[in-house]
């Protein structure tokens, strides 16, 4: 077991958002590059400092999850260096398209705060069970058990729908409609699976009132509990966010996102 394992899922939510928050309300690279750094740093020493590290994601699947928000992170950051604020000395100018030194600053913290939120995200719910997160949701936050376990159930059937998508796109290969026509090909593909997870839905939904998921009274098979760990995560998350807006503040580069409105 590792040092994650200890910690409740759901202090693991509020992590993230503990590391989130300030990126949103903030805008400078700086401090979104430091937070970047430091969450890759105690990811590393999560993983291979401590426990068990066969259980946790590897290195090289953190990388693939990472790829999205690279890709998002250069073309966010385009559209403000083109058209945010000018200021400072002005590189390019044509209409309403406009490379100043300061939309150059500001497209660079866009970028850095969208991989921020990525690594984030990644870093603290990259592995987490979505049962333990159901469990931590209903015992530990007290939310409606039957919306928590609707919507487990309905992570839990994500992966159905894309089984189903190709399952129906060979079977309509097989008897020959599959070959013309890609829009209307598409919907009819997507109805199928409209109507399909509408039915399964009913049925899961069903069996569930019946092993009784929608009692407001109920006992449980694993009891989610916080802890001294869970202290520990939450005040590792702050001491993170908070070393990012320091750095930030000793170079000059804060910013709050209300000066770039």
């Amino acid at each position: 077991m590792t040092v994650l394992d200890r910690v409740n899922p759901v202090t693991r939510f509020g992590g993230a958002m503990i590391l989130t928050f300030p990126l949103f309300v903030t805008m400078d690279w700086v401090s979104a590059a430091a937070t970047v750094a430091l969450e890759v740093v105690a990811w590393l020493v999560l993983r291979y400092g401590f426990g068990d590290s066969s259980r946790r994601m590897t290195l090289r699947t953190l990388l693939v999850r990472t790829i999205p928000f690279l890709v998002a992170a250069p073309l966010a950051g385009l559209s403000m260096a083109l058209y945010g604020s000018p200021g400072g000395r002005i590189f390019a100018s044509w209409g309403l398209i406009t490379i100043s030194e300061q939309s150059l600053t500001y497209g660079a913290a866009v970028a850095a705060r969208v991989v921020a939120l990525g690594m984030a995200c990644l870093v603290t719910l990259g592995d987490v069970d979505p049962t333990d997160m159901a469990d931590g949701l209903a015992q530990v936050w007290h939310l409606p058990v039957r919306f928590v376990f609707g919507t487990l159930a309905g992570v839990r059937l994500i992966s159905c729908l894309m089984s189903d998508w190709k399952t129906m796109q060979l079977a309509r290969r097989a008897r020959g409609l599959g070959d013309h026509g890609a829009v209307r090909r598409f919907a009819t593909l997507a109805f199928a699976l409209l109507v399909s997870a509408i039915r399964r839905g009913s049925t899961l939904a069903t069996a569930m009132e019946a092993r009784g998921f929608g009692n407001k009274e109920r006992t449980w098979a694993r009891v989610s509990t916080v802890g001294i760990p869970d202290l520990i995560y939450v005040l590792a998350a702050a001491a993170i966010v908070g070393s990012g807006i320091a750095i930030s503040l000793v170079t000059g580069e804060f910013h709050w996102i209300g000066e770039v409105m």
